[in-house]
């Protein structure tokens, strides 16, 4: 990884918590500079304005693309251990970051609209048969349940088990909500 490469990193990393955690309005480039261990200018640099960073941040077509790269046969499993390889290697999740979207704001309501038509609904597109929305939003839920579970308790059982081991515990559960 580059320093370029790491720098952004710490840059998403700061961001998501900043605007997890407050309104859009309260979030500042200077502090999620400081929370970054940078330079408000670099976030410039990267992302042109608080307006692009937030933009990033609320995008979650790599996280869809990433999670849905694998036909649906095998989908269920490749979700556990996309979700749980990710938050090993990046040590962030690719999708807990709109659960901390549930209060009011224009901004928050845009990153739920952009998880649903992003993840949820992409999700949907690949299932067949009855009750696609249902099952889709079942699916993002079990994900989302486990992203959450390791994001607490970041040093707790589920964050430091065995990846494979959750694996063939948990994905079951979703391929048969893939399968229908």
């Amino acid at each position: 990884m580059t320093g370029a490469d790491s720098g952004r990193g710490a840059i998403l990393r700061a961001a998501r918590k900043a605007f997890a955690r407050q309104p859009y309005a309260a979030v500042t480039l200077r502090d999620i500079a400081a929370e970054a261990g940078i330079s408000a200018s670099l976030i410039v640099k990267h992302f042109g304005s608080k307006e692009g960073l937030f933009d990033t941040v609320a995008d979650f077509t790599g996280a869809a693309d990433a999670l849905l790269a694998v036909p649906n046969a095998v989908l269920g499993r490749h979700l556990v251990l996309t979700l749980l390889r990710y938050r090993r290697e990046q040590g962030s999740d690719l999708l807990v970051r709109v659960v901390f979207a549930a209060g009011s704001g224009d901004e928050r309501a845009l990153l739920r609209e952009r998880f649903r038509d992003q993840v949820t609904r992409r999700v949907e597109h690949r299932l067949a048969g009855a009750d696609t929305g249902l099952r889709a939003e079942l699916i993002v839920a079990h994900l989302l349940g486990l992203g959450a579970v390791m994001a607490v308790d970041q040093d707790g059982l589920a964050a430091t088990a065995d990846p494979e081991w959750i694996a063939e515990r948990y994905a079951p559960g979703l391929q048969v909500l893939i399968d229908g």
